[in-house]
């Protein structure tokens, strides 16, 4: 080494571990493997790596809370806020505090200074906060995995999100759909990677062409109306439609009354299109066969809408008390800092996918 003195950080890449788990396994503390403790603690003296008394103590002492960051769109969508309530909820019963970060914060700044651990939110692999979050030196829980690279390791809850779409596709193909199509979110988060993969494997796995769109991740109403409204003009077989986006079900709604087709109606169970029509039969509708709607995110606008709108309820607010509590565990030292925890969901059926 040359004369600048050795730093944690140094350590931990010549040992090949995370920041976190090199502070571990120099003071004795976490559940580190005790290979691994060795084998950090060798790569410090032959770096003549000296810790910082002073920083020592710091890090020892007990900020009294965790930090919660999610991606940029939560503030207006009803999902995030209600699994971010779950979550101060389940940290208070500890007596911790829940700092809300910023993206533009939380990218800079020695958050691990300032919370005992961090809880993140559907992290996006093209986040540029994200990485520096994941190896900020604190334990870190991921609501959803992070499909990026990472430093170290972290626990996670995670929900069945291919088995909740096979589920709504499965649904609406019971119901009679014989065209299902899917408007999947954007982005590189684990929900939107399973969805977009899952559509397409549902449909190679079961002979039945799903027509895919993917609309931004937190697509509003008026996007998801657009993209519906283009969707069966060009493609008028459709006879389902599945959204995924929280709070954009009613757009779906929309583009359906805006051309004439009946939401939740009875379809035809002979093994035909119920999407033949040309669009200007069937009865003198002017959209021709039903059209039943189903959403992948439960909330206020598919239970108010009208129709109700059958969703898969992700139970937000118990999700982030999940995510909270595994935290908790893992400060506490009940579970180890790379435990994964699964999170249900249940399917909701309501009048948009039932024959009238």
């Amino acid at each position: 080494m040359t004369s600048r003195t050795v730093t944690l950080l140094d350590v931990a890449r010549a040992a090949g571990v995370s920041k976190s788990t090199a502070s571990d396994a120099l003071q004795g503390s976490g559940r580190v493997a005790e290979a691994t403790r060795d084998r950090v603690r060798a790569v410090a003296r032959e770096l003549g790596y000296r810790p910082n008394s002073a920083a020592r103590r710091l890090r020892r002492a007990s900020t009294g809370a965790v930090g919660l960051y999610l991606p940029q769109t939560a503030t207006r969508l009803d999902y995030y806020m209600n699994l971010a309530f779950g979550a101060v909820a389940r940290a208070q019963e500890e007596g911790l505090d829940v700092v809300l970060l910023a993206p533009a914060g939380a990218a800079s700044g020695p958050v691990g200074s300032r919370v005992d651990g961090l809880l993140l939110i559907d992290p996006e692999v093209g986040d540029s906060a994200v990485p520096g979050l994941l190896d900020a030196g604190v334990p870190v829980v991921t609501g959803e995995r992070y499909l990026g690279p990472a430093a170290g390791p972290s626990g996670a809850v995670v929900c069945d999100n291919a088995a909740s779409l096979t589920a709504l596709l499965d649904h609406v193909t019971g119901r009679g759909a014989r065209r299902p199509a899917v408007l999947a979110p954007a982005g590189t988060s684990a929900w939107a990677t399973a969805l977009r993969a899952t559509a397409a494997s549902w449909g190679r796995a079961h002979g039945v062409e799903v027509a895919l769109r993917t609309v931004p991740f937190a697509a509003t109403p008026g996007e998801a109306e657009e993209t519906t409204r283009a969707l069966l003009s060009a493609d008028p077989a459709v006879d389902a439609v599945i959204c995924a986006p929280d709070g954009s079900a009613p757009g779906v709604l929309r583009a359906a009354a805006a051309l004439g087709r009946e939401v939740g109606g009875r379809h035809g169970t002979d093994g035909g299109s119920g999407g033949s029509s040309s669009g200007n039969g069937d009865g003198g509708r002017l959209g021709g066969a039903p059209l039943l709607v189903a959403s992948c995110v439960d909330g206020t606008a598919t239970r108010s809408s009208e129709p109700p709108v059958t969703a898969v309820d992700l139970r937000p607010a118990a999700y982030g008390r999940a995510c909270a509590e595994l935290l908790c565990d893992i400060l506490a030292d009940r579970a180890a800092p790379d435990t994964v925890r699964d999170h249900a969901w249940s399917l909701e059926t309501r009048a948009s996918t039932t024959p009238a």
